[in-house]
């Protein structure tokens, strides 16, 4: 029997979605009420990034090993690199009655609602199309090749929020992260 609750957050590249889920993972009144699952990737660590704390980083070969043993509640390949959702913790963390804070794309997003009808869903965008391309700009990670697969890809997922209980438009940080944070108080029943 589940007794917690899932709570997926999803968006484009820049939308603002980590710096959201961050911030939500710290807020007083969710603390020992939500805990995130840490996903699997075979991308390579970015600078500040620890092992086991942002993902479990793992070779191709060894996600692919995991993938056939059915390891991943969810898993998919996002610009040349593989993520997953190890199934294990999420029943593990279900056992313990705890609600789960999940990060993942549109895709992932879809498989997990597909097992959890109840799932929250929350969509983050920027403000505009223009904003986006100037985050994704700005943080200076990725060359302009890049940039152009992740826009030519954020296109479509814009098209997927429409299939998503709540979206929240990312224009201030601030009034963002208390809209989600209200939004999953009530969905969890936290006054």
């Amino acid at each position: 029997m589940i007794k917690g609750k899932i709570i997926i957050i999803s968006g484009p590249s820049g939308s603002g979605k980590t710096t959201l889920y961050k911030k939500l993972l710290l807020s007083p009144r969710l603390k020992g009420k939500l805990v995130k699952t840490i996903s699997v990737t075979t991308r390579p660590k970015r600078i500040g990034e620890k092992d086991g704390r942002e993902y479990r980083f793992i070779s191709k070969k060894m996600f692919s090993y995991k993938k056939k043993e059915r390891h991943f509640l969810e898993s998919q390949k996002v610009f040349d690199n593989y993520y997953g959702t190890p199934k294990k913790d999420v029943e593990d963390l279900f056992k313990a009655g705890k609600n789960i804070l999940l990060c993942i794309d549109v895709k992932g997003a879809r498989v997990v609602y597909r097992q959890y009808p109840s799932a929250i869903k929350i969509f983050i965008k920027a403000p505009s199309w223009e904003s986006l391309k100037k985050r994704l700009e700005v943080r200076g990670s990725e060359n302009q090749q890049v940039i152009k697969i992740r826009l030519r890809t954020a296109r479509k997922e814009l098209r997927e929020a429409k299939r998503y209980d709540y979206v929240i438009v990312n224009d201030n940080l601030i009034e963002s992260c208390k809209k989600l944070e209200e939004i999953v108080c009530s969905a969890l029943g936290i006054e």
